[in-house]
C-alpha cells in the first residue's frame, strides 16, 4: 500500500465507556455501561476502557460489574498518577491501568502547578506502586501533541524503562495534522521500544486521518469510541477507522465489522446521541440513494456508488424516492411492494413525484406507493396485509393511558391491549404487542405536524419502522385524531414491511 508497511497486529482500544461517557449530557449507570460492554466484547474489540474509578461510587460499581464478567476483551480502567487513584482501579478488579499526567508547558503551569522534574518523579512512583500489584500499565502524557518535543522523548523513554508496557500518545486537543503527527510518532519511536498506541481527538474534523496516519507511522493500537463520542467535538470514531484499516488500507483487525451498526444503534440509544444523517458508515443516509444517476448505477451494479458494501457493516441499502429521482430507481422501490407500472405508467409516476419534491416536501414511501396505485389502477384498501378492526383508548387524570386493539390479518382477528405513558404511546404499543407474533417491528422516527389551524386541525403522523431483518419502511397518515393518526400511519407502514416479506 504505496510503502505503509503495518505492524503484526492493530489492537482497537475501546473508550466509548469512559471518553465517550464524558460527552456533555451523557451519564450511563452500572447496568447500562455493563450492556455496551457485552456489544463492544461481542463486537471483538480488543481492549474496553470501562472507565474512571476516582469519578463516582456508581462509577466503581460499574467498572466492578464489567470486570467480573469474564469478557474476552481485556478490560482497562484510567488513573492519574496519585495513589488513591491508583487503589480504586485495584478495588475495581481490572488488570489494565491506563495512567496519565499532563507534559505541556501551559499543563504544568496552569493546571498542575508543577515542573518536569516532579511530573516525570510523579510518574515514575505511580509506575512503580501499579507496578507492585501486578497491574500492566499503559501511559499517556496528556497534551502529547503540544509538548516540548524534546521534554516529551525524555519522558517516553524514562518510562518505558521504568516498565510501562505500552505509551500512548494523546492529541488532547485535536490540533495535530496527519503529515505532523506521523512525523511525531517517527520521532517517538527513536527513544521508545515498547508498543505506541494512538489517542485522537476531533476538534478540527481529523481524529481519524489522524490515527490512520499514526498507524501508518508504526503505532500497534488506536483509542477509538463508537459513533465518534467524546468531549467537545469528540474522538476517533471506531466504525471509521475500523472500516478505513479493513478496506482502504487491506488490514483486517478484530473486529465483526457486520455488528457495527448494531453496536451503534445500542450507543445511541443508551446514550440520547443520535448521528447527524450523513454520518460515515452509521449514518441514516450513508447507504440512502434519491438521485436517479446513483440509483440507475447502483441498480446495475452496487460499485457504481458504494465503496463500502452495505452489509459490510451490518446495513441495507435504501432507495429514496424524491425530486432528484429517476425512474429505474422507483421501479426498484416499486418492485418491493409487487407493484409493475408499465414503461407509460412509470413516466407518470415520475412526473408527479418530482412535482412534489419542487413544492419542498419529503417525499415518503407512501407517498410513492399511493401515486403508483393510483396510476397503475389499484386502491390501497386492496394491497392492504393487515387492517385495522376496532380501537379503543382511555385516558385522563389519574388514569394510566390503556389501549385496546383488534386487527385481521389473512381472516384471523388478533387482540391486545397495552398501557403507555401517553395515549399515543399506548396504542403503538398495543400494535407492536399484537402484531409480534405476525411481524417484530421497531419504531424507528415519529413526527407529528399540524396540517391545518384551530384546535380542530388535521394531524400528520409521518413514522419510520424498522422490522428484525433491517427492512424500514416509511408511512405517513392524516386525521383529525392525534391518537387515530398514529395508529392508521403504523399500520400503514406494518403493511409495507409485510409486502416486503411477500406477505408472509
Amino acid at each position: 500500500m504505496g510503502g505503509v508497511s503495518f505492524p503484526q497486529k492493530i489492537r482497537i482500544f475501546d473508550t466509548t465507556l469512559r471518553d465517550g461517557e464524558q460527552t456533555p449530557g451523557v451519564s450511563l449507570t452500572p447496568e447500562e455501561k455493563l450492556m455496551i460492554a457485552k456489544q463492544l466484547d461481542k463486537l471483538g474489540v480488543d481492549i474496553i476502557e470501562a472507565g474512571f474509578p476516582a469519578t463516582s461510587k456508581g462509577e466503581n460499581e460499574a467498572i466492578k460489574l464489567i470486570a467480573n464478567e469474564n469478557l474476552k476483551s481485556e478490560i482497562c480502567a484510567l488513573s492519574r498518577t496519585i495513589k488513591s487513584d491508583i487503589d480504586a482501579v485495584i478495588n475495581c478488579d481490572v488488570k489494565n491501568i491506563h495512567l496519565f499526567i499532563a507534559t505541556s508547558d501551559i499543563h504544568l503551569k496552569y493546571k498542575l502547578e508543577m515542573t518536569k522534574e516532579q511530573v516525570l518523579e510523579n510518574a515514575l512512583e505511580a509506575i512503580d506502586y501499579s507496578k507492585a500489584h501486578g497491574l500492566t500499565i499503559e501511559f499517556s502524557a496528556e497534551d502529547a501533541t503540544r509538548t516540548d518535543i524534546d521534554f516529551l522523548k525524555k519522558f517516553y523513554g524514562t518510562i518505558c524503562k521504568a516498565g510501562v508496557d505500552r505509551i500512548n500518545v494523546p492529541d488532547t486537543v485535536g490540533i495535530m495534522t496527519p503529515k505532523k503527527f506521523y512525523e511525531l510518532i517517527l520521532e517517538l519511536k527513536k527513544v521508545v521500544d515498547k508498543p505506541i498506541s494512538v489517542h485522537c481527538h476531533n476538534d478540527f474534523g481529523m481524529a481519524v486521518a489522524n490515527s490512520l496516519a499514526g498507524i501508518e507511522a508504526g503505532a500497534t493500537q488506536v483509542h477509538v469510541t463508537i459513533n465518534g463520542l467524546g468531549e467537545r467535538a469528540g474522538n476517533a470514531a471506531l466504525e471509521e477507522v475500523v472500516v478505513s484499516l479493513e478496506l482502504l488500507y487491506g488490514y483486517k483487525t478484530n473486529i465483526k465489522t457486520n455488528l457495527i451498526y448494531e453496536t451503534s444503534k445500542l450507543v445511541s440509544q443508551l446514550t440520547g446521541i443520535y448521528v447527524q444523517p450523513n454520518k460515515a458508515i452509521v449514518g441514516e443516509n450513508a447507504f440512502s440513494h434519491e438521485s436517479g444517476i446513483h440509483t440507475h448505477g447502483i441498480i446495475k451494479n452496487p460499485l457504481t456508488y458504494e465503496p463500502i458494501p452495505p452489509e459490510f457493516v451490518g446495513r441495507k441499502r435504501i432507495l429514496v424516492p424524491g425530486k432528484h429521482a429517476g425512474k429505474h430507481g422507483l421501479k426498484a422501490m416499486l418492485k418491493e411492494y409487487g407493484i409493475y407500472p408499465s414503461e407509460d405508467q412509470i413516466k407518470e409516476i415520475l412526473i408527479k413525484v418530482k412535482e412534489l419534491g419542487d413544492k419542498g416536501k419529503r417525499v415518503t414511501e407512501e407517498d410513492l406507493i399511493n401515486i403508483a396505485r393510483i396510476i397503475v389502477g389499484e386502491t390501497a384498501e386492496k394491497r392492504k396485509i393487515l387492517k385495522l378492526k376496532e380501537l379503543a383508548v382511555v385516558t385522563g387524570n389519574k388514569i394510566t393511558p390503556t389501549s385496546s386493539i383488534k386487527i385481521v390479518f389473512k381472516d384471523k382477528q388478533y387482540a391486545a391491549s397495552e398501557i403507555g405513558v401517553g395515549p399515543v404511546d399506548a396504542a403503538i404499543k398495543a400494535i407492536q404487542k399484537v402484531i409480534d407474533p405476525i411481524i417484530k417491528v421497531h419504531l424507528k422516527e415519529y413526527r407529528l405536524e399540524a396540517i391545518s389551524g384551530g384546535s380542530d386541525s388535521l394531524a400528520e403522523v409521518i413514522i419510520k419502522v424498522e422490522d428484525s431483518n433491517g427492512n424500514i419502511a416509511s408511512a405517513r397518515a392524516i386525521h383529525e385524531d392525534i391518537v387515530m393518526a398514529s395508529v392508521e400511519a403504523m399500520i400503514n407502514g406494518i403493511n409495507k414491511l409485510l409486502f416486503k416479506k411477500g406477505g408472509i
